[in-house]
């Protein structure tokens, strides 16, 4: 435990840091900290935090910066969280209002990135319950069909599909209202379950129409089966801190691309209550030592079915950001839940 003198200066030592990105000396903390300390009380303080690996002093200056450690007590301990500023709060809930659930992920993502100036990610819920809540075949030209899918999301999916036969209008109407009527609403294995005894009993022609509605849909499953949505990466390429670290900015890429471990860590946000941060290595993994990722959890009716997120420099303005991410979560949740 630090007493109030030592978490008054690390916490002075923090945000003059963020502010400003250079190693902060004794002089700046006597001035900002609000303390009547001389300058070597100030060093020996420094020296005590830099003992319990809280700060840290580069090599090029007698000033301190602080360590992932010292973020990390500043964050749970020292951190005043400030509520979202008028204008960020009115433009996220502008665009964040019920509307289709791809459009409204799409969005969070690019409005996480856009307020914060950093990479903003967003989990999309993972798809195990019915596999279409409505379809509709529409004729092109000879042995070409439009096959128009609405998702149980409200998701509108499209695909071409070519048959050996052709079909009227008429046919395909009376085929994607069959088809409505008897298999909307189920899951893939409850429709290819059904389908094994009754395609037996369907025409011919209603049988490869059902095939090829069934195959489009466990694609568009496939597709959209939890997926990570990112936005405003190359906006890491102008922060300061990274911009010198090509080799780190490498790895983060390489995570961006394969994004397995990516949805690991978001997975594990999405099972914690509210805002999750992770400060550098905190999160295991390799391409993450040098940033910070802060996380939340959003809804639909509900149930967590996802994670909202940004991902950007160990100094970061946390106080600013972390409302950023939290309310999005919420307008999120929301409008997910009204569409």
């Amino acid at each position: 435990m630090l007493n109030e003198r030592a978490q008054i200066l690390l916490k002075t030592l923090v945000e003059c840091y963020i502010h400003e990105g250079q190693p902060v000396g004794s002089r700046t903390l006597s001035k900002f900290s609000g303390l009547d300390l001389s300058p070597a009380t100030i060093r020996n303080v420094m020296a005590d935090l830099e003992e319990r690996g809280l700060v840290t002093s580069p090599h090029t200056s007698a000033g301190r910066i602080p360590t992932p450690q010292g973020y990390r007590l500043f964050v749970d301990s020292l951190l005043v969280v400030k509520e979202l500023d008028s204008m960020s709060l009115h433009h996220l809930e502008n665009q964040l209002h019920p509307d289709n659930p791809s459009r409204l992920i799409n969005a969070a993502s690019q409005l996480l990135s856009e307020l914060t100036k950093f990479a903003g990610v967003v989990v999309t819920p993972k798809r195990t319950g019915a596999v279409f809540r409505y379809i509709e075949f529409m004729a092109l030209s000879e042995k070409r069909i439009l096959l128009i899918l609405v998702t149980p999301e409200g998701d509108v999916q499209n695909r071409i599909i070519f048959t050996d036969a052709n079909y009227s209008q008429t046919d395909l109407v009376e085929a994607s209202n069959f088809i409505n009527l008897h298999y909307a609403g189920c899951t893939l294995d409850e429709i290819q379950g059904r389908l094994h005894g009754e395609l037996k009993q369907l025409r011919h022609d209603m049988t490869c129409l059902m095939n090829a509605a069934i195959e489009a849909s466990g694609d568009v499953i496939n597709e959209s089966s939890e997926a990570v949505v990112l936005a405003g990466e190359l906006r890491l390429l102008e922060v300061n801190d990274l911009s010198e670290n090509l080799t780190g900015l490498k790895k983060l890429f390489e995570l961006f691309e394969r994004k397995t471990m990516l949805l690991q860590l978001m997975e594990l946000c999405r099972q914690a209550q509210g805002v999750k941060i992770f400060i550098g290595g905190e999160s295991d993994i390799a391409s993450l030592e040098e940033f910070s990722v802060i996380t939340a959890p959003y809804e639909m009716e509900g149930k967590v079915v996802g994670t909202v997120g940004v991902i950007g420099p160990r100094r970061m303005a946390y106080e600013r950001i972390i409302p950023i991410v939290e309310v999005t979560a919420r307008l999120l949740s929301s409008g997910l839940s009204q569409q």
